[in-house]
């Protein structure tokens, strides 16, 4: 497991190589002239290009691009073109308030989405079931925007019982969790019933009813387990893109962390600001999908890391 952990760890030096590739000539893309924004609607010409100059907005893209990654390999992701501030300081002081976003939605939507996709399966064809299957399909059509400014509403507008937007308790946290955790539970929901019916009809679990072990132990020491490497495929993929999918939630509710200064910088232009934030979003990706393969051997330990 050792060998195949650091093996993945290279794999994602050449992953992560591309994917700055692609972040900076995306980047570069952008229509608009960030040095304009820097010096404001009345600057003159020279004064444009006195930016350019100063922030090497005039080198090749090919130099700006080696200039970048040579300060990235030593830490250092440039300074804002809006602030002057060193983005890795400003991405430090916004990542707790994603962060506690993003726990506060992982903490109650894997649990609740795998509890009734099992339990869907297991009352296949009866009212749960159906139940079930229509609420999780209700969380995957309804646009997230619209879910928080219908949460808005109705629990902070109308009946004054949660705060409409910022995150200064625990209470500020309810709206923006369900949010962000209620795609995660219908696609968990729908994913668990389709694995578990699938483990279900399994040899293994026939032989397992066939020696009279109680139905509770068929279902979850077998089924349930069993079941649950393409779940946990599928919950990895999902958590990997809350970071990313925090920019309609923090905007809607006016939270200060990173998806909120990504949709600030892009408006901005602020190169380096959305290339530290893109290469972050795209660096917990490859770590969290390094993590899955890694759990599917405490899940199942029949798995060889060869």
């Amino acid at each position: 497991m050792g060998r195949y952990f650091v093996r993945r760890i290279l794999e994602t030096i050449p992953l992560m190589l591309i994917i700055s590739i692609f972040v900076f000539m995306f980047i570069h893309l952008l229509p608009g002239d960030p040095a304009k924004t820097l010096a404001g609607v009345e600057a003159t010409v020279e004064e444009v290009e006195a930016i350019r100059e100063e922030w090497g907005l005039n080198d090749p893209l090919i130099v700006q691009y080696g200039n970048y990654m040579k300060d990235l390999l030593r830490g250092d992701m440039g300074r804002s073109l809006k602030s002057s501030t060193p983005v890795t300081e400003l991405i430090l002081s916004r990542f707790q308030y994603t962060i506690q976003l993003v726990l506060a939605g992982v903490l109650w939507a894997p649990a609740l989405g795998i509890f009734i996709g099992v339990m869907c399966a297991i009352k296949r064809g009866k009212a749960f079931d159906l139940g079930g299957m229509l609420f999780a399909i209700a969380g995957l059509s309804a646009p997230g925007f619209w879910v928080g400014l219908m949460l808005i509403q109705v629990f902070a507008v109308n009946l004054g019982w949660l705060p409409s937007g910022g995150l200064d308790s625990w209470r500020s946290l309810v709206l923006p969790s369900v949010v962000m955790g209620l795609g995660i539970m219908a696609v968990l929901a729908r994913y668990s019933r389709s694995s578990m019916l699938e483990t279900l009809r399994e040899d293994y679990v026939r032989t397992a009813r066939a020696k009279g072990q109680k139905e509770s132990v068929v279902m979850f020491s077998h089924a349930f387990k069993n079941s649950l490497i393409q779940v946990v495929t599928i919950l990895g993929l999902q958590i990997g893109g809350l970071l990313s999918g925090s920019v309609i939630t923090e905007t809607i509710f006016s939270i200060p962390g990173m998806g909120r200064l990504l949709v600030d910088s892009i408006a901005y232009r602020d190169y380096p600001a959305i290339q530290g934030l893109l290469m972050i979003f795209s660096l917990q990706y490859v770590l969290i999908n390094l993590l899955v393969d890694l759990l599917y051997g405490v899940i199942n330990p029949k798995i060889r890391y060869d």
